[in-house]
């Protein structure tokens, strides 16, 4: 009897999905638009991600060499990830050192010293965008622009940026240009269209759910509608980090809920928090804050949204203890 009944732990039902792999796709769906953030800002892109990539890499190899002493887990590639998607948040003109900073805050203290991956609260890159943020304001609002003029926030302002503060009206805009990406602003405003065949790369690989995504901007898309009109919409749906960050970023195993319900609280709360922060915040950004925001409540979702348990009708799961 003892040797067919067998105890043990959970997870009882194991996929052929490694973490290696799933960070490896997560990376092959931003190939494109990194190759074509190159194209538009040139080698100082590549530089950036290269720098960040490997700072992030060599700082997670460190610290569990040094001050954990246990075996390395950069072969898991979410370094990696976080190094590329740090790199994303990230203006091309912006100094090397500081790209070496926001690494070390993205894997030393945003991820590490919870334990590692699949422990941190936060999601790693964005903790780190948001540190360069407060700490250097100037170099991460000044952009280049795709002719390799460096423009300050205001006379080559970013859409989001000359929308919010009135420089420009969003139906005025060129679609194609931000929907193609021929547009100041960081690595990951480049190209919405590239970054969303990479979603759907990662919606075939089954490495992310359409809940997160769809929810975020379904949420963004009708709020600023009842705002502007379908062209504010449009255009608050393609700028800035909206693509970046409901696709790759709120996506994090890590830091979002389990449940399919509870990902679509998650979504909503993001897209409402973002759109909110864009119109009438202090920052014309405010997909970095708003997924951070709702990091924080994850565990709150996953305490009161929780998926029927086995043996339990609809019916009387409200009566179990």
């Amino acid at each position: 009897m003892s040797a067919r009944f067998i105890v043990s732990p959970a997870p009882h039902v194991q996929g052929h999905r490694t973490t290696s792999r799933i960070m490896f796709d997560v990376v092959l769906a931003l190939v494109p638009a990194l190759i074509f953030s190159v194209v538009v800002f040139g080698w100082d892109a590549l530089a950036v991600t290269c720098v960040s990539v490997i700072g992030c890499v060599v700082f997670e190899w460190a610290i569990r060499r040094f001050v954990f002493r246990g075996k390395s887990t950069v072969g898991d590639f979410s370094a990696v990830v976080t190094g590329v998607l740090l790199a994303f948040n990230l203006p091309a003109s912006v100094p090397l050192w500081m790209v070496l900073v926001g690494a070390f805050v993205a894997i030393g203290i945003a991820k590490m010293t919870f334990g590692g991956l699949g422990k941190n609260p936060f999601n790693p890159a964005l903790v780190a965008r948001v540190f360069l943020l407060v700490a250097y304001p100037v170099q991460m609002t000044t952009f280049p622009h795709p002719t390799g003029e460096l423009v300050d926030v205001f006379s080559g302002a970013t859409p989001l940026v000359a929308v919010k503060h009135g420089l420009v009206d969003a139906a005025s805009l060129d679609f194609q240009d931000v929907l193609f990406g021929f547009i100041p602003g960081s690595l990951g405003e480049v190209s919405a269209l590239l970054l969303l065949a990479g979603g759907v790369f990662l919606l075939w690989r089954r490495v992310i759910s359409w809940h997160i995504p769809v929810s975020i901007l379904g949420t963004m898309g009708v709020f600023t509608y009842c705002v502007g009109g379908w062209e504010f919409a449009l255009f608050h749906l393609m700028a800035g980090g909206a693509i970046l960050g409901a696709v790759y970023m709120a996506t994090d195993y890590a830091t979002s809920p389990m449940t399919r319900a509870g990902k679509v609280i998650y979504g909503v709360g993001i897209g409402a928090l973002a759109v909110t922060i864009r119109l009438w915040g202090g920052y014309p950004e405010g997909m970095s804050f708003a997924i951070l925001l709702m990091n924080a409540v994850t565990p709150l979702i996953d305490t009161y949204i929780k998926p029927r348990r086995f043996g339990v009708n609809r019916w009387a799961r409200r009566f179990w203890k």
